[in-house]
């Protein structure tokens, strides 16, 4: 990936997204790198649990991509004062949803609890359909 960012404090910090990320472990190092230069451009304080909570929240829209949307098809990281925002795009037009951690019958299931995590953690999240079809999920990560 190109390492060429926006440095202007009236402007987001954009991780450039000439290559998408295969795996959520790629876009964690996005994000990673991302916040560390934009904090650090912006002389803006960034506790070490949001950074935890940003690479979470990431982690799982990456993974949901993969799992349940064919794969990740775009992919952004901006940061300003108001958090972290990322955006990972799929091919799916599916909605996510959270999934009971039981069946009906009282049987733990795999899975459907990084929905539950996404909300709980990201202050404003947004899902847009693509004008081409899939759909982009837009969630903010506060800083602090």
């Amino acid at each position: 990936m190109l390492d060429k960012h926006r440095t202007s404090s009236s402007a987001p910090l954009r991780e450039p997204c000439r290559r998408l990320p295969c795996r959520p472990a790629d876009a964690r190092r996005a994000v990673q790198r991302v916040v560390a230069e934009g904090c650090r451009a912006r002389h803006l304080p960034c506790a070490p649990e949001a950074m935890e909570d940003a690479l979470l929240v990431t982690s799982e829209l990456a993974t949901n991509a993969i799992l349940h949307g064919g794969g990740i098809t775009g992919f952004d990281v901006d940061v300003d004062s108001c958090g972290v925002r990322v955006s990972v795009s799929d091919g799916s037009d599916d909605l996510p949803v959270a999934i009971a951690p039981v069946d009906e019958r009282g049987r733990s299931r795999p899975g459907g609890r990084g929905w539950p995590i996404v909300c709980r953690l990201a202050r404003d999240i947004r899902v847009a359909e693509l004008p081409c079809g899939g759909k982009r999920i837009t969630a903010v990560v506060p800083l602090s």
